[in-house]
């Protein structure tokens, strides 16, 4: 059940006012999902358990029946031939199933839980909805934007308390903004709206806070609604193409493996186009992410081979084999090098030949610790590269997560994927609701 519907259910028939058994409830809620999640967890140990035990048997049986045949007596059932083997790099079905060291946990019964569970009821989730990894990645991006939150309100939350919020709060608010980079243009909006709120009514800090929750979410969402898609996820059936564009240093080509993961363990078929030839370590640590997840790579060794080639070769792959999503790994592009801006633009012509009714998304990675640079670099890459979306990465390590309003008020550009640390599942698809809830946690 929601939890909406489990502060029903728990109601009493006296149409007593249940808002100040809230919180109780919300914690009883909570607790109902972390047994279901905890059973859950145990139940699948088992069974995997039991797998690696049946594994061994069958190693253990193999090998006797080896032995069997080296002394001539093989039985019937041995001299049946094997089956042919399936080439897992280009086949998703084969391993949906995420790396065993990879797989996500349950923790404690904490305050993170409690937190997670609350955000995800919040948007309407069952308690039998909730899974271990929505609540994990939660957890991680609630600890990866603790700097930029304490940078953000958290001073001020503790400074002010409770008490209604006045012009110096919003003052405060202001310098806080900007330290994070959230940029002129949103800092001004979220301060004219305020302002004009508190011309209206007195806030306390709790109403403030719920307000300000509030136009966070208006300023993020709108390029995502003006897109069109609320989600981006490749469409079955047809060929996604997905370009990832951005300077060194980023995290281009780890996010890249790890998109290459995340659609691997949902189900889609992918392959990976190594057309940063400009940087012969790319290709190798593509090889690795994509090792990890089983999908193949297109790639030229070649040194300063033609990234255009590249695509073209992996193009015909992706359509030979009914690949769901190629991934394309440009070169780390400075936009003041004209004839790197140029390839892209070459990339962009072959792909409009070869697959004209392919779904084709350029993604730029930014760095968010680069806050404003990030910004500039949005509006240097929009046209050469036909941006599409933006994928946020590092917040963990910088204390301008705010860089996602500006993106969004300034570059006008969707925030597709958030990366919140260095593992293979540390970037998920961006949820406005959570970003902002995790943005402005109470600690």
């Amino acid at each position: 059940m929601t939890y909406n519907e489990f502060k029903r259910t728990n109601s009493t028939s006296s149409g007593e006012n249940i808002s100040s058994e809230e919180e109780v409830d919300s914690i009883e809620w909570a607790k109902q999902a972390y047994e279901r999640l905890k059973s859950e967890q145990e139940k699948n140990k088992l069974k995997k358990q039991e797998i690696i035990e049946v594994s061994k048997s069958d190693s253990n049986l193999k090998i006797q029946e080896s032995s069997q045949e080296d002394l001539g007596l093989s039985s019937k059932s041995s001299q049946i031939s094997e089956e042919p083997s399936i080439d897992l790099r280009l086949n998703s079905e084969n391993s949906s199933e995420p790396l065993l060291n990879q797989e996500a946990s349950l923790g404690d019964f904490d305050n993170t839980f409690t937190w997670s569970a609350e955000v995800l009821a919040a948007q309407g989730k069952s308690s039998k909805d909730i899974s271990i990894e929505q609540i994990d990645w939660l957890g991680r991006l609630r600890q990866g934007l603790e700097k930029t939150r304490q940078d953000f309100v958290t001073d001020l939350l503790n400074e002010y308390g409770d008490d209604p919020l006045t012009p110096e709060v919003v003052d405060d608010l202001e310098t806080s903004l900007l330290k994070a980079d959230a940029g002129i243009a949103a800092t001004d909006q979220i301060l004219d709206a305020l302002r004009q709120r508190l011309n209206e009514e007195v806030l306390d800090a709790d109403q403030g806070l719920k307000f300000l929750k509030e136009k966070l979410c208006e300023i993020l969402d709108e390029p995502i609604k003006s897109s069109g898609i609320e989600v981006l996820f490749p469409q079955k059936g047809s060929l996604n193409i997905w370009l990832f564009v951005g300077v060194n240093g980023v995290g281009k080509t780890t996010t890249l493996g790890k998109i290459a993961n995340l659609a691997v363990r949902s189900g889609y078929s992918a392959l990976i186009a190594a057309a940063d030839t400009f940087r012969a370590a790319a290709v190798e640590q593509l090889g690795v992410w994509a090792e990890r997840s089983s999908v193949g790579v297109i790639a030229n060794k070649t040194s300063n081979a033609d990234p255009a080639a590249v695509v073209f070769d992996s193009i015909g792959a992706a359509k030979s084999k009914e690949i769901d999503l190629l991934l394309v790994d440009t070169a780390g592009r400075l936009q003041t090098k004209n004839n790197l801006m140029d390839e892209l633009t070459k990339i962009r012509k072959i792909i409009t030949k070869l697959a004209p009714n392919a779904n084709v998304e350029s993604l730029l990675v930014l760095d968010s610790s680069q806050g404003q640079n990030g910004l500039r670099q949005a509006m240097a890459f929009a046209k050469s590269a036909e941006l599409t979306g933006v994928v946020i990465t590092k917040l963990d390590g910088s204390s301008r997560g705010g860089v996602a309003l500006a993106i969004a008020s300034e570059a006008h550009l969707p925030i597709r994927f958030i990366g919140a640390g260095e593992g293979i599942r540390d970037l998920r698809p961006f949820n406005t609701f959570e970003f902002v809830e995790a943005l402005l946690a109470k600690n």
